[in-house]
């Protein structure tokens, strides 16, 4: 099916494009954010307040006298200055300072989009659902903060995973549909061609999700090593004997090491799906499996470099740049075969 170009179709095409920066900037800065520990320097939601970062000693003072009352400061930073919490400060900041200008960013266009009637029907329900999940990542975003607050000195690494799946599942969206307004066409991402590289994106997705708990219980601080952990495949201080999945999602080691198998299948899917393309000589799609297999090549080595190199920050903020680029380049393969 395919989409009317009308006078305003440049003007979709462009608030589109626009957001996935935007969600994409917002995925980075939060990514730097979990990697400098500094989710938690905000202790409360400030729904309507808190748009202009503290402007007075006494409001830097109110902050970190807030920060000074969660586990995190007593038990991790009691020695921390007040110019040391503005630098976490500042992460968490411009992080909340992003959703609110996402969330007006697309909001406002939308309600001209609807009142102007510039798209069919179907099409403007999609972006009313890519709007409510923007507001409902707001509400994730505090519900993970919670939960750091009060116990432990970090967030879940449940609803921080929830946080970055929904926050993938919003850019995707955007750009599936930017690719359909790009392209002159209305594909649906849910039907039954191309079943395998829509399998090839779900496991990415699932990829995505135990990075979060990697990343959320500080896994990669244990086997720094490859291609064993340390002088095994499998980690050692796991006892297979005493196996709970849900308990062994709390475990450092086991997280790590699916972490690394799933990449590991994720590699010989996207080997197996090329094959299939060369037996059934689909010569138009070679360059985009080309491109999904060169992201993906570079994605795994520098999960390599950043667990070996003892997690630097700069590697590992690369590693989830990449992550978004291939979730990118897979959904561009499956709207080229859809």
């Amino acid at each position: 099916m395919e989409i009317k170009k009308t006078n305003h179709h440049q003007l979709v095409s462009v608030w589109l494009l626009s957001m996935i920066i935007l969600v994409f900037l917002m995925i980075v800065v939060g990514g730097l954010t979990r990697l400098t520990d500094s989710g938690l320097s905000i202790t409360e939601w400030e729904l309507f307040k808190g748009i202009l970062p503290p402007l007075s000693k006494e409001t830097w003072t109110l902050y970190f006298n807030l920060y000074k009352e969660i586990p995190q400061f007593k038990y991790l930073n009691p020695s921390m200055t007040i110019e040391e919490f503005k630098v976490i400060f500042y992460w968490e900041y411009f992080h909340r300072l992003l959703g609110r200008i996402i969330g007006l960013m697309f909001l406002i266009p939308l309600i001209y989009i609807s009142f102007k009637k510039i798209v069919e029907k179907k099409v403007l329900n999609i972006f009313y659902l890519i709007f409510f999940l923007i507001l409902f990542q707001g509400l994730l975003g505090w519900y993970m903060v919670e939960s750091g607050l009060t116990e432990n000195t970090t967030v879940s690494h449940y609803r921080l995973s929830l946080h970055l799946f929904f926050a993938f599942i919003i850019i995707s969206l955007l750009y599936w549909n930017y690719l359909n307004f790009k392209f002159l066409v209305n594909k649906s991402f849910f039907n039954f061609k191309n079943i395998l590289t829509k399998l090839l994106f779900l496991l990415i997705l699932f990829q995505i999700i135990i990075g979060a708990f990697v990343s959320g219980l500080d896994a990669g601080m244990i086997y720094q090593t490859w291609p064993k952990m340390n002088h095994s495949y499998f980690p050692d201080d796991i006892n297979i004997f005493e196996f709970n999945l849900f308990n062994f999602f709390d475990n450092q080691s086991f997280v790590q090491f699916l972490h690394r198998s799933v990449a590991y299948l994720i590699i010989g899917f996207v080997i197996f799906i090329g094959i299939k393309m060369l037996i059934n000589k689909q010569e138009e799609y070679y360059k985009n499996y080309f491109i999904v297999f060169f992201i993906l090549l570079i994605q795994v080595l520098l999960g390599i470099f950043t667990l070996i190199s003892g997690l630097n920050l700069y590697l590992a903020s690369l590693h989830q740049i990449t992550s978004v680029i291939l979730v990118f380049s897979v959904l561009k393969l499956n709207h080229k075969l859809s």
